[in-house]
């Protein structure tokens, strides 16, 4: 149900803040995609909005497309949108005339670089159904690069090592990554850099290609995601053009490749990728992945490879600290041309604690709530902004539903969590769960030793001090700590 425009505040804001609402929304479903799906579906959308901002009607190329959005990210779309606005939206979708394309397309769409669509569709020797995939670039005829006379290294300029934020989560994996962008095809080959989603992943890969260009202005860079190279796979077994194919990977001095879970299952893909990894040490190239977890935690891929993986230098990057997590926050606003007051920068860092991308995705909405009501940034506008996600995070987690995940992830009674018993089977999950409610929760020290039996805070602040510096140093301890967080986070 949307409001009566006489009644909504925003009415007077005219078409230059619809295609801002439009933007907004745009630039969170760039983070939250992966690049083959944003270029493919969202990118080419144009959208028209109602002056009065009760309805959004997004114009699509055909019937195909229409039905693919309207089936798989309308619903996304449509919560975006009404979460930006703070009030109820209408999506609408219809397909548009090319002369209508045309002429109601305000504004480019900011979008991952370097990547192209088609809607081409063929057998994948990997198996399942064949989708709309990238146009891609290891291919020998791709006539951008051909005209073009250049290699396309698919870089972002903008993800450098001198926009990222350094911070104890990403220390060890920064130190290596600059390593990596010093002395290619030395130490650290592959680089294995793992950790949740939107940790900066993908901006230290990107940052290693860009301090090598800068040095080597020659040197043969490619970044790409696995699902691209799954998609280069597919296309060079239908179009019989494997030569091209191996020319391409196997000539790099730099593969940058993110997210290489994606190869799960994929046998032929497992298999070229295999080819192409031992082409490329064998030439002293330097190679640098990321994954959701680490080597030896991949499902469904090749041991050889899993192997592969691991035989260099695997590192974690984890969820930013609170300092951190401010840093990034007043660094991004002001990438915005907006200067965040640090006292909301603490307020957004204490209630976001997962990851950057979640950060960036709470900036954007204080900045456009501020910017359609008219206010300035504070405390209370950044509440009203992200009153969805502080409701959701206030009502899931809380120190009672740590304490139970906790003690049913290492097989003990809850009732363990209060008691005064000593025993490592059972003070180490207690610590765990100690940690875990200090950084999941708003509660202080005393207040978590409370809830664990009448515990002294300086009891707490040890066991979380302690999990926090072995978290840095044990895999299987960060692992299963992320296991938890990702369940406690629904």
């Amino acid at each position: 149900m949307t409001e009566e425009p006489s009644r909504n505040p925003h009415a007077n804001l005219g078409s230059d803040a619809g295609q801002g609402l439009w933007q907004a929304c745009v630039e969170q479903l760039a983070q939250d995609l992966p690049e083959q799906q944003f270029n493919t579906w969202i990118k080419p959308l144009v959208a028209q909005v109602a002056d009065d901002f009760s309805k959004v009607t997004l114009l699509v190329a055909n019937r195909f497309k229409l039905d693919w959005i309207r089936a798989q990210y309308a619903g996304r779309i449509a919560a975006l949108l009404e979460g930006l606005y703070g009030q109820p939206v209408t999506l609408e979708l219809a397909i548009a005339q090319r002369e209508a394309v045309t002429r109601t397309y305000v504004r480019p769409v900011t979008a991952p670089q370097g990547v192209t669509h088609n809607t081409s569709q063929g057998s994948n020797p990997d198996g399942g159904a064949p989708a709309p995939t990238q146009t891609s670039a290891s291919q020998g005829g791709n006539a951008e690069e051909s005209s073009a006379g250049v290699f396309r290294n698919r870089l972002n300029p903008a993800l450098t090592f001198e926009t990222l934020v350094e911070g104890t989560a990403n220390r060890m994996a920064r130190s290596a990554a600059m390593h990596v962008a010093g002395t290619p095809g030395h130490l650290y080959n592959p680089l294995f850099i793992y950790g949740g989603v939107g940790l900066g992943k993908t901006h230290l890969v990107h940052a290693v290609g860009n301090r090598l260009l800068q040095d080597k202005p020659d040197a043969k860079i490619l970044y790409i995601h696995a699902e691209q190279f799954v998609s280069d796979v597919v296309k060079a077994y239908q179009r019989r053009t494997f030569d091209e194919f191996k020319e391409r990977y196997h000539s790099l001095d730099l593969l940058l490749i993110d997210d290489v879970q994606f190869f799960a299952n994929k046998d032929r893909t497992q298999e070229e990728f295999f080819n192409a990894f031992e082409a490329l040490l064998a030439k002293k190239s330097h190679i640098v992945m990321t994954s959701d977890t680490y080597p030896k935690g991949l499902a469904n891929i090749h041991e050889r490879l899993v192997s592969r993986f691991d035989s260099g230098l695997t590192v974690a990057i984890e969820p930013p600290e609170l300092e951190m997590r401010v840093a990034i926050l007043i660094n991004k606003a002001r990438a915005e041309a907006t200067e965040m007051p640090e006292e909301v920068a603490f307020f957004v860092a204490k209630n976001v604690r997962s990851n950057v991308r979640e950060l960036e995705g709470a900036l954007r909405k204080i900045l456009a709530y501020s910017r359609f009501n008219q206010k300035e940034i504070s405390i209370q506008l950044a509440r009203e902004a992200l009153r969805d996600l502080l409701s959701i995070q206030n009502r899931q987690i809380s120190v009672e539903n740590i304490q139970k995940t906790v003690a049913d992830y290492y097989k003990i009674k809850v009732a363990d969590m209060y008691s005064k018993k000593r025993p490592a089977s059972i003070a180490r999950p207690r610590q765990i769960a100690m940690y875990l409610a200090k950084e999941l929760t708003q509660k202080s020290l005393p207040e978590i030793g409370e809830l664990f039996g009448g515990r002294d805070h300086t009891t707490v602040l040890h066991a979380v001090r302690k999990i926090s510096a072995e978290r840095q140093q044990l895999t299987e301890l960060n692992q299963q700590l992320h296991v938890l967080e990702q369940t406690l986070k629904g």
